[in-house]
Order: structure tokens, then C-alpha cells, then sequence
């Protein structure tokens, strides 16, 4: 894919994820600038999370979520931090029970 279009892909894809979270924003020129401008979308409750989309590169991980239907799949590389994913419907649950409190 031609950088063009990859940056196309990723503005979109952050476009669609601030979409799906109530009282998210879009960080402007997210990763081009540094600093507070270094992630992509800044969540309701202040978090700051980076965007990806991938045609099929993370394959092993939607299969994971799928096999058993778990709440998270914790999983890491040797010698790097664990990493914990789930679905985008766990996720907005886990925002709003923080909010509640």
C-alpha cells in the first residue's frame, strides 16, 4: 500500500473508533508532532489510545477472541509486558462502569 493511501487507512480508521466511543476525540496531526499530540484518539476518560488497522495481520488474535468467547485475551512476547485485548462491547462496558465511580 502507497503511503498516501496508508494514511488515508489510518485517518479513517481513527475516524471510525472515535465514532464508536461516546466522548472520544481525535488527537490533530496524532503521531506527526510529539508530546500530548503522540497517540492517536484521547478517550472520555482521559486515556490515550493508538489506532491500527491491518488487512489480516492479527488473524491469531480475532481467533483467539472468538474461539471461547473470553472478556480479555492476555497474551506476551518473551521478555516484553503483557498485553490484554478484548472486544470493542467489553471494552465500552469497562469505560462506563469507570466512569460510574
Amino acid at each position: 500500500m502507497s503511503g498516501r493511501k496508508s494514511k488515508r487507512k489510518g485517518y479513517e480508521g481513527e475516524r471510525e473508533f472515535v465514532s464508536l466511543i461516546p466522548g472520544s476525540k481525535r488527537v490533530p496531526l496524532s503521531g506527526s508532532v510529539g508530546g500530548e499530540h503522540s497517540n492517536d484518539v484521547i478517550l472520555p476518560n482521559g486515556w490515550r489510545a493508538e489506532v491500527k488497522r491491518r488487512k489480516s495481520g492479527m488473524k491469531q488474535l480475532y481467533d483467539w477472541l472468538n474461539q471461547s468467547n473470553p472478556d480479555v485475551v492476555a497474551f506476551r512476547a518473551d521478555r516484553q509486558e503483557w498485553i490484554v485485548s478484548m472486544k470493542l462491547e467489553k471494552f465500552l462496558e469497562l469505560l462506563e462502569r469507570r466512569s460510574d465511580t
